[in-house]
């Protein structure tokens, strides 16, 4: 089957925002919700003044907003949601509310309406410290924030739903995510914040030795992904991992940046390791490839000139 008109919960944010544009783009009819407590409208205004989408500001722990913004929706995809990990152990009980609870709120007005598919983005998070590299979907979940339990439990009851109602479910757990629109602050990357320090002429900082690896993805793979799930059977009731494959070193990541920027001489700064950072991580991507026919298209070279730029 396919779908037309298309919810987007969190699509004033970073990444929601790139959806948009590509679903926009492809003639699909948006509805946006957001309580813009992290999404940005500049990120959706052109689309707003140009009436192309319907936006919602609303909490989807609200009945009511999620009533008004899933009206006619056939297809969810839920982005919305407390991201930060800081935040998350600051205020542990407001992002299950908002994460988990919000989660169910969705699912059980899909139940009310004519949603027939519900895509919900997760986080490489749910994996924890790797027990083996690399991070294939069937590796055991071992989140050590509260950020990361409420991913994983939003996880399960999207697959109870599922299996209860027969709601045609499909989860994504990103990797790391970069490009533009991504925030430099307490909720943004390591990649914004060493372009704005050397922008301004400061060294990067590096926490611990710079060793530590990661698996950045360029946003629009990350979109492409969610729209090869959108009419593919071979999504249904399966997870899967959005990443390239490749581990990159922090040290590795701040050499490119600085080389691109033409910032050759200036060295990183090396503070202590944060407590509670993970070593290494990359993802196995073959369900995706197999499943999806996913293969990411961005080089971290490509990406990052493009950004830069």
């Amino acid at each position: 089957m396919s779908y037309n008109r298309i919810l987007v919960t969190g699509g004033a944010g970073f990444i929601g925002s790139h959806l948009v544009d590509e679903l926009v783009k492809e003639g699909f009819e948006v509805t946006v919700l957001d309580d813009l407590s992290t999404g940005r409208i500049e990120n959706i205004k052109h689309h707003l003044e140009e009436g192309k989408i319907r936006f919602v500001v609303g909490d989807i722990r609200s009945r009511e907003d999620v009533e008004e913004a899933l009206e006619g929706a056939e297809i969810i995809f839920h982005l919305a949601g407390i991201t930060s990990v800081p935040y998350s152990v600051r205020y542990p009980s407001v992002t299950y509310e908002v994460n988990v609870d919000g989660t169910r709120n969705l699912l059980e007005a899909c139940l009310r309406g004519n949603v027939e598919r519900f895509i919900y983005v997760s986080s490489c998070a749910v994996y924890g410290e790797p027990e083996y590299l690399p991070i294939d979907e069937r590796h055991p979940t071992n989140p050590i924030s509260p950020y990361a339990e409420s991913k994983l439990e939003a996880e399960r009851v999207c697959m109870r739903f599922q299996e209860a109602y027969g709601l045609k479910t499909t989860v994504f757990r990103l990797f790391n995510v970069y490009g533009p629109r991504q925030r430099n602050d307490q909720y943004g990357g390591v990649i914004a914040s060493f372009i704005e320090r050397l922008r301004k002429g400061m060294s990067p900082i590096i926490y611990g030795d710079g060793e530590q690896t990661r698996d950045f993805i360029h946003v629009s793979d990350v979109v492409r992904a969610f729209l090869l799930a959108m009419n593919h059977n071979g999504a249904v009731n399966r997870v899967f991992n959005v990443a390239t494959g490749v581990p990159t070193s922090i040290n590795q990541l701040a050499q490119l940046v600085i080389e691109l920027l033409g910032a050759e001489g200036v060295k990183p700064q090396y503070r202590d390791a944060r407590e509670g950072d993970i070593r290494h991580s990359y993802a196995d991507i073959r369900e995706a490839v197999k499943h999806l026919g996913f293969k990411p298209a961005v080089s971290l070279r490509e990406g990052l000139s493009t950004l830069i730029r």
